[in-house]
């Protein structure tokens, strides 16, 4: 089997005009070994966020959130819809979570000052499951509170159409840092194709995380991902579309969250009437009526440049 080493996949941008770093087949699985967000600086609980101490800090934006690729992908030619097959995901024995003065939304609170006066980190142990791995494994938040490994990837996509966009911030209707906790195993995630090839990036596993990411960071960790690919040709989504066993998902990112919340909802829209034969009236009635159509926030971190990220979801049920 085809694979991308840790060691290899240490790219920062969605760029283009990289040279590929593997060639497959449609169908054809392969593996990525991925780092976590911060290049395995964070091993104990020593290890703090001070950005003078991290290295690739004195670059803009910092080195953080390295990513494999691009990944070129036989038969796939501009216009054409590239789908993602997570068919596994294994993360390492550990992962961690970084705060401290000045990151995320309460980096600067005057009403917790640990919060912005110190840097915390937690390291978070993974104990196997029936498997013997960490697949169906448990990450224990502390001697008290545990629950099940969620891995899904952070951060991926193809290369934008004409821009390079970094690793960290960048988001579009192309991928990006989105942070979907639905980019996980048994889901495929749809993406229109800019270039010959795809040239298909991948990074930022996370071994669990809330809705919203709250502080910026989740349970990020190193991991071993496998991926096909499949192609539509002649056709592309007008954004992402996640489909899992039980239901379909349309993707948008963008501030401020209602505006995101709303095109998510508005390409949903779209997608059952172009797929499923709805019409216009019925689609906008049935997001209005249906008591299990629901709006997921992946990504709603006050950091930077990042988009919030919303997810307009249906259950297959409805789709006949």
């Amino acid at each position: 089997m085809k694979r991308i080493l840790r060691e290899q996949a240490t790219k920062f941008a969605f760029d283009h005009s990289d040279k590929p770093l593997l060639r497959v087949s449609i169908s054809e699985q392969f593996e990525i070994e991925t780092w976590d967000a911060g290049i395995g600086f964070f091993k104990s609980s020593a290890d703090k966020a001070i950005p003078a101490n991290r290295p690739g800090f004195d670059r803009t934006p910092p080195l953080v959130n390295p990513i494999a690729g691009p990944i070129f992908i036989e038969g796939l030619d501009r216009g054409d819809t590239l789908i993602v097959n997570i068919h596994e995901i294994e993360v390492e024995n550990t992962s961690w979570i970084a705060v401290g003065p000045k990151r995320g939304p309460l980096g600067e609170s005057s009403r917790w000052p640990e919060l912005s006066s110190e840097f915390h980190t937690k390291v978070f142990k993974h104990t196997p499951g029936a498997s013997g791995t960490t697949k169906d494994g448990t990450l224990h938040f502390n001697d008290k509170i545990s629950w099940p490994i969620t891995p899904f990837i952070g951060t991926l996509g193809v290369a934008p159409d004409r821009d390079v966009c970094n690793s960290l911030d960048g988001q579009g209707d192309w991928g990006g840092n989105l942070d979907i906790r639905d980019f996980k195993p048994g889901n495929k995630v749809f993406l229109p194709v800019y270039h010959e090839g795809g040239l298909f990036y991948l990074g930022d596993v996370h071994a669990s995380q809330g809705d919203t990411e709250f502080t910026g960071t989740a349970a990020e960790t190193q991991a071993r991902v496998r991926l096909s690919f499949e192609v539509i040709k002649g056709s592309k989504p007008p954004g992402i579309r996640i489909e899992t066993p039980d239901s379909i998902i349309a993707v948008h990112a963008y501030r401020p969250l209602e505006d995101a919340v709303h095109q998510a909802t508005v390409f949903m829209m779209e997608w059952l009437i172009d797929s499923y034969g709805f019409t216009p009236t019925d689609a906008y009635c049935f997001v209005s009526t249906c008591p299990d159509f629901r709006i997921n926030i992946y990504q709603m971190c006050k950091i930077g440049k990042l988009n919030y990220v919303a997810g307009a979801e249906i259950h297959k049920r409805y789709l006949g």
